[in-house]
């Protein structure tokens, strides 16, 4: 079977995918959900590394745009400047 990452040895990955089959749904949802907390704040990191000047609300809307879509961050920066 062709490995799903280059970077990891075929044995390892088939420990992997054999834990992840005998795992629960709450414990495959979990993972997945923890991974996608750390991409998010890694990806608001990289945000602010760039921008140190900007405000969290600003960063927030970046975050938006780059991955949903100017269309959303303009709605969500309307949205948020009503008082």
């Amino acid at each position: 079977m062709k490995t799903q990452s280059p970077d990891t040895h075929p044995a390892a990955e088939a420990v992997q995918i054999d834990l992840l089959r005998k795992a629960g749904v709450a414990k495959r949802f979990a993972l997945a959900a923890s991974l996608t907390r750390t991409t998010i704040e890694l990806s608001r990191r990289a945000l602010r590394l760039r921008h140190p000047k900007v405000n969290e609300e600003e960063i927030s809307l970046m975050f938006v745009s780059l991955n949903y879509g100017e269309d959303l961050a303009l709605r969500l920066k309307e949205h948020l400047s009503k008082p």
